[in-house]
């Protein structure tokens, strides 16, 4: 008996657990069994089966009963828990094993498009607890509140363009001037789910207001324009002071806001519209009639239906693009929502074209991000999908291109002197200045910054108070000085970072060349079709064999033949002086196929 009580004990005891877990009886009969010898493993029968439960009274004390007892009572708990977390697991529906469903996303981001057959490159979205601690002004710091959010989490992937490298330039020894290099998008789709769902941190500065006067007086002593303020120096050395909450001019500086009584005068309801802008606004602007409007290419339809498009211009464009195109109503041409801009601040076009330029932020209120490009470039890839290469996939909020040729301050201050592009003794003046306040020739001690000179032609944007005040200080320099915007833009770059951690995007001019392709300007397309006109097809060779007969004239014919007349040369630049900008002005007279690819 004693052999059967210690096999019980040693080998029944999971049967026993899961009986009383089961709640069944136990038997009082069993069939009858053959004699054999008793075995530690085995009860003798029925009666031995019966006396179980008194035997582990009789040899037990309460104390281990009491915690045998204890012991099932746990394992049928944690079996219950098991089973019903088993449950809830199968429940779970597949679209939420592929990533986020149109609920969740919808959730995080309401501007996002919802794909129903678009499976996103990310693992399985996981739900984990958040413990958000929350203080009120009446309470004390030791007591927080706990609330659980279900937050979908993201996978540390790689990006799907993570390993793409650039291949090395072709190896065409005629072709040296600047050229396009293959850059890697991903589709439309993914590139939409990539846009972050919240505003990116600002440095530092949290809170950005600006200067509004209605009662300005002209102050030229200060330099700049009443459009800009007049900013004195000491304004403008406190504006580089980076603090939490700043106020700054801004341009815009008269009138009830931007838009109205302030000299860049749009129209009601074309205002009304701009502030509807929450996503992404592309922008381009034509001033003087100086461009040929281009038309976006290769536009997803989630783009035309949610970024806006929108093309600035004067009166005088607005009246070529009516009669050259046969237009009543310009609101809308192509992609393009054109705004006509009335009483403009400035008599130089090129400086009318830096206000929304630099300040969109101020006339698109409340876009988060934009894309300017100039008038004579034609966007041929999708926003969304350049917002993803520049921007979000490494978490920039401000991206531009270096020039292709000068890194230099002072080599683009002398290159724009031999070309004409400003008065030399303003552009003298402004470098002068800034050498006073520590600008110094780009050498690789700067690095990682590996550029001072931009292409200034495309900026990529995400409109939160640091990129806002970047963009702001920038145009006082270009309201201040000249309009040579690349001039002047490290110097405000390298001010700012000094104080804050943050950093531009300068990519390559051959990436920027990938999506946006230069077209020459309007007064240049003009003349080279006026000049195929003039040129008239080369006379027919006449046969010796038979009088009247003639003979096409073949490419070899022509090359023995004598030139029958001589061909325009390069083109000849008469250059003078704009009496209120003080920028030279370039008329040229005739044409020729010599490409001009400076702004």
């Amino acid at each position: 008996m004693t052999g059967g009580s210690l096999g019980l004990r040693s080998g029944s005891y999971g049967s026993l657990q899961q009986q009383l877990q089961s709640g069944a009886a136990l038997p009082t009969q069993s069939p009858p069994l053959p004699a054999r010898k008793t075995s530690k493993m085995s009860l003798s029968g029925s009666r031995e089966k019966e006396r179980i439960l008194p035997r582990i009274f009789k040899f037990a004390g309460r104390r281990k009963v009491g915690m045998l007892l204890l012991l099932v009572a746990s394992a049928a708990v944690l079996s219950f828990i098991s089973a019903v977390t088993k449950d809830e697991d199968t429940s779970v529906s597949p679209e939420s094993r592929i990533g986020f469903t149109d609920h969740v996303r919808n959730f995080v981001n309401p501007s996002r498009p919802s794909f129903n057959n678009f499976k996103p490159p990310f693992a399985p979205a996981k739900v984990t607890e958040v413990n958000s601690t929350s203080y009120s002004n009446h309470e004390s710091a030791n007591t927080h509140n706990k609330t659980q959010l279900s937050i979908p989490i993201l996978p540390p992937r790689p990006h799907p363009c993570e390993s793409f490298t650039l291949p090395p330039p072709p190896a065409d020894k005629k072709r040296t001037g600047p050229r396009p290099c293959p850059v890697c998008y991903v589709p439309v789709e993914q590139a939409v789910l990539f846009m972050p769902p919240s505003p990116s941190a600002s440095p530092i500065l949290k809170d950005l207001s600006y200067y509004s006067e209605d009662n300005l007086i002209a102050n030229e002593s200060n330099g700049g324009s009443i459009f800009g303020g007049h900013p004195s120096l000491l304004h403008r050395n406190e504006s580089f002071n980076i603090k939490e909450s700043m106020m700054v001019h801004c341009g815009f500086v008269k009138g009830k806001k931007p838009g109205q009584g302030t000299g860049f005068d749009i129209n009601d309801t074309d205002l009304l519209e701009m502030e509807e802008c929450h996503d992404v606004v592309i922008a381009s602007a034509i001033f003087g009639n100086y461009d040929i409007m281009q038309q976006p290419k290769n536009i997803s339809e989630y783009a035309k239906r949610n970024a806006c498009f929108y093309m600035f211009v004067d009166e005088e464009t607005e009246a070529y693009v009516k009669n050259s195109s046969g237009l009543v109503d310009t609101k809308r041409v192509g992609l393009w929502r054109v705004v006509v801009v009335r009483n403009l601040p400035y008599d130089d076009a090129r400086r009318n074209g830096k206000v929304p330029k630099l300040l969109l932020h101020r006339l698109f209120p409340n876009a988060r991000f934009s894309l300017w490009i100039d008038g004579k470039l034609e966007l041929v890839v999708d926003p969304y999908q350049v917002l993803d290469r520049f921007l979000w996939r490494k978490n920039y909020t401000f991206a531009i291109s270096r020039h292709y040729r000068r890194f230099d301050v002072f080599e683009e201050a002398e290159a724009n002197k031999a070309a004409g592009k400003y008065d030399n003794a303003s552009i003298d003046s402004q470098i002068e200045f800034y050498m006073k306040e520590g600008l110094t020739p780009y050498s690789l001690s700067k690095l990682p910054i590996t550029s001072d000179v931009p292409e200034g032609c495309v900026i990529i944007k995400e409109h939160i108070p640091i990129t806002n005040l970047f963009t702001c200080l920038w145009f006082n320099e270009v309201d201040r000085f000249t309009s040579r915007d690349q001039i002047s833009f490290s110097t405000v770059r390298d001010k700012i970072m000094s104080q804050v951690n943050w950093t531009i995007n300068m990519f390559m001019d051959c990436e920027r060349r990938n999506f946006v392709v230069q077209a020459y300007h309007r007064d240049l397309l003009e003349q080279r079709k006026e000049l195929a006109s003039l040129i008239q097809p080369p006379p027919p060779v006449v046969s010796n064999k038979s009088p009247g007969e003639l003979i096409p004239a073949t490419p070899d014919r022509l090359a023995r033949a004598p030139p029958s007349r001589k061909l325009p040369g390069k083109i000849s630049v008469k250059r003078g002086r704009d009496k209120k900008s003080g920028s030279r002005r370039h008329h040229p007279r005739a044409a020729a196929g010599k490409d001009n690819n400076s702004v």
